[in-house]
């Protein structure tokens, strides 16, 4: 195992490389809040007069926005994985393993870079808030940064453990776009998760980017409106939320560090 000194040096050489290539890339930027704001506005203008009211004082937009915050947690952070295939391919990798860094610390790096770019995507879309109608307060922006932090964890360690067995970038993309879709649709973005089929409720409630959802959702709207998971008729708070992504990250941050460390 790599001294904590090579672990901590790998950590920020590599996370201050993966946001100087995050603000380098203007594109990156653009495109990366390309779909969460397409959505927005497509379902948003679409549906929020025939959705009606989702609770009290809580329309389509208002509800559907939280679940977008957590989209764009969730495409940025598997994404950050694509920059293993990128050194890969070029040669940069082979570099980066035989510098005094060791493994884990470069798996830590990559995940502290993507969470970092997670969150500064996420305060741009923040931006928003106003004009959609979203309360957007200081104590509210203070409970979401750490829910963002730890939920793209876990979101940036998945997609550096596909990125560990992929061989190229396009493969890669293929593969997360496949895994993103079923993933924002399951989690709760467009709909509140109580009121479906009971085949579609349970597939939503084991998808672990639905509890990301609702705890953000609960810190714009509050709770106590009905639009919360239930759990075995137990309402998730967002202690518990927060708990259950935990647990998530722990698993996926090992996984990945050991999907590194043995396919590379």
């Amino acid at each position: 195992m790599a001294p904590v000194t090579e672990i901590w040096r790998g950590t920020w050489v590599v996370a201050y490389r993966e946001i100087l290539r995050f603000l380098g890339d203007r594109s990156r930027m653009l495109s990366s809040l390309a779909m969460p704001i397409l959505f927005l506005v497509i379902f948003g203008a679409g549906f929020t007069k025939a959705m009606g009211p989702l609770a009290r004082g809580v329309n389509f937009i208002q509800f559907m926005y939280p679940g977008i915050i957590a989209m764009t947690v969730l495409t940025s952070s598997l994404f950050a994985g694509i920059s293993v295939v990128w050194d890969r391919e070029f040669g940069f990798l082979k570099e980066i393993l035989v510098a005094p860094i060791g493994r884990t610390g470069i798996v830590f790096g990559k995940i502290a870079g993507g969470m970092l770019v997670a969150l500064a995507q996420v305060l741009m879309m923040l931006v928003l808030a106003p004009f959609l109608g979203v309360r957007l307060t200081p104590a509210i922006l203070l409970a979401l940064v750490p829910l963002v932090v730890i939920l793209s964890i876990g979101l940036c360690a998945l997609g550096i453990m596909v990125a560990s067995f992929m061989q190229s970038q396009q493969g890669f993309q293929l593969l997360i776009q496949v895994l993103i879709f079923p993933l924002i649709f399951l989690a709760g973005v467009f709909f509140p998760i109580n009121n479906v089929p009971t085949w579609l409720e349970i597939f939503s409630k084991l998808n672990p980017l639905t509890y990301g959802v609702d705890a953000i959702r609960q810190v714009f709207l509050g709770s106590g409106l009905g639009l919360g998971v239930t759990v075995f008729s137990h309402t998730m708070s967002i202690t518990d939320e927060v708990l259950m992504v935990g647990v998530l990250d722990a698993i996926l941050l090992g996984g990945a560090v050991l999907a590194f460390n043995r396919e590379l």
